[in-house]
């Protein structure tokens, strides 16, 4: 069982990119994973923006990152980039921070010119900070993300099929990393 970091880099309460990730988490933990959520907007916005490390909830998250076997990085993408809010997060974490960790990107948008965000802005910052092995990311619209009546998060059919193996992949990729290597 690996320990996954699901981090939500949305800014917005009642976002649809955190709706996506807890959908994801739910698989993950179907896979035996643990894991465990992390709302970048729930930190204290003046360690974040002054890179108070000292502040107990900002150190807490850079151990979480610490702990974790693989992290999930959701963003909503604005103006072809990831959020702001979570570039002020991996600017605060240890330059190599995700060094040795299998890392899932996902991001949400209002429009597939954004799709691109995935490749071309979140994962090059990933790979800088070592990430051991980034697996397919995944752009999904926000119009495809919605709410059942229970509340529970309901994704459009479609985007679902095409989700879930993105998602099956990472946690095969997680067990992979977790299988101590064969000497020969």
């Amino acid at each position: 069982m690996a320990t996954v970091l699901s981090v939500s880099g949305s800014p917005s309460a009642t976002s649809r990119t955190t709706r996506l990730l807890r959908h994801v988490d739910a698989r993950l933990t179907g896979h035996g994973h643990r894991v465990i959520p992390l709302e970048v907007r729930s930190l204290p916005p003046a360690a974040l923006l002054s890179a108070d490390t000292s502040d107990p909830q900002l150190a807490r998250a850079i151990e979480l990152f610490a702990e974790a076997d693989g992290v999930v990085i959701g963003t909503p993408v604005y103006k072809a980039a990831y959020s702001g809010l979570l570039k002020t997060l991996l600017d605060v974490l240890p330059q190599y921070a995700l060094t040795g960790k299998t890392v899932l990107p996902l991001a949400t948008g209002g429009s597939t010119a954004h799709v691109l965000a995935v490749d071309y802005a979140l994962r090059p910052v990933l790979s800088s900070m070592g990430a051991g092995h980034i697996t397919q990311g995944w752009f999904v619209l926000d119009r495809h993300i919605g709410t059942r009546e229970d509340g529970s998060t309901l994704i459009e059919r479609e985007t679902e099929a095409l989700l879930t193996p993105v998602v099956d992949a990472f946690a095969t990729a997680l067990v992979r990393q977790a299988e101590p290597a064969l000497v020969g």
